[in-house]
């Protein structure tokens, strides 16, 4: 099952074989919107989380490969974790990995440094012989050299340390998506009602759904995976029998133009039919 995380309206994946399953055989992209650990101060690679807009969530929901969970407190671990079996398991469990890690580091280090000094043994012994000439005959002779093995010393700090993608929680609640709440405040709200629906009938004709912002629109539609293929539409969610100023046709229309993408005005029926208007700036002939 797909755990998604919500918190104060916002959903996420944290876990990064989650996020490879629903993009593979559910179409569903999300945004990455982590910072990668070890390039923490760009903003164009991003890692995980993945957040999902509440449609892209609401579907997965509707599928039942997905639940939606919240953590009962900001801190990860209650005030009296120090007392509670899993938590004290779990910090034995972590202590005993990186003990593991560092003793394999260790033997590692120590063979790639026996084999250096190995290639460097004839160098070593040449300068050793020079610096004895140098010395002549009636200097004092040069100390015998260490063991490489005993005065090897490497340091804990220097470790490599696996970082988390996923943080440990104890006590996570389920949240009812049917309801609205502080964490999902969209059930039932009839804008996302009308949301979704489009979103649901575009993807359920083989569509690929992003977030539609950078176009001042509400969704883009690809018709295969975003990576591989540009968005070949604009999907705006308007209320059904609201009135549009022409102006706002206009500019919409224009807009799609000018990005090569056709616009398409969505609204839902009654009966929940969705109903595509497309418009297509021809200008003058």
């Amino acid at each position: 099952m797909i755990r998604i995380h919500v918190l104060e309206g916002k959903a996420f994946v944290w876990n990064c074989a989650d996020v490879q399953r629903i993009r593979e055989e559910h179409r569903i992209v999300g945004t990455l919107v982590g910072a990668l650990a070890r390039k923490p101060r760009q903003n164009v690679r991003l890692g995980l989380p993945l957040q999902l807009l509440p449609e892209e969530a609401r579907l997965l929901l509707e599928k039942d490969v997905a639940t939606l969970i919240k953590n009962p407190s900001s801190k990860p671990f209650a005030d009296d974790a120090e007392q509670d079996p899993l938590f004290l398991e779990a910090v034995a469990a972590y202590q005993e990995e990186q003990e593991e890690s560092y003793m394999e580091q260790l033997r590692l280090a120590a063979e790639q440094r026996k084999a250096l000094l190995g290639s460097l043994a004839e160098r070593i012994a040449q300068g050793r012989a020079k610096k004895q000439q140098q010395k002549g005959e009636g200097g004092e002779p040069l100390s015998k050299p260490a063991d490489p093995e005993s005065s090897f010393v490497f340091p804990r700090e220097s470790m490599m340390v696996q970082l988390p993608t996923e943080r440990t929680w104890l006590g996570q609640e389920e949240v009812d998506w049917h309801l609205p709440s502080k964490e999902w405040p969209y059930g039932g709200q009839p804008e996302h009602e009308m949301r979704y629906c489009v979103f649901q009938s575009l993807w359920e004709q083989g569509y690929y759904i992003t977030s539609g912002s950078k176009f001042g629109g509400d969704f883009l539609v690809y018709p295969g995976d975003p990576m591989r293929f540009h968005a070949h539409y604009i999907a705006l969610c308007v209320t059904r029998d609201a009135p549009l100023s022409l102006c706002d046709i206009i500019s919409v229309g224009r807009l799609g133009t000018s990005v090569k993408k056709t616009v398409l005005l969505c609204s839902v029926d009654q009966d929940g039919t969705v109903v595509y208007t497309s418009l297509q700036w021809s200008g003058m002939q």
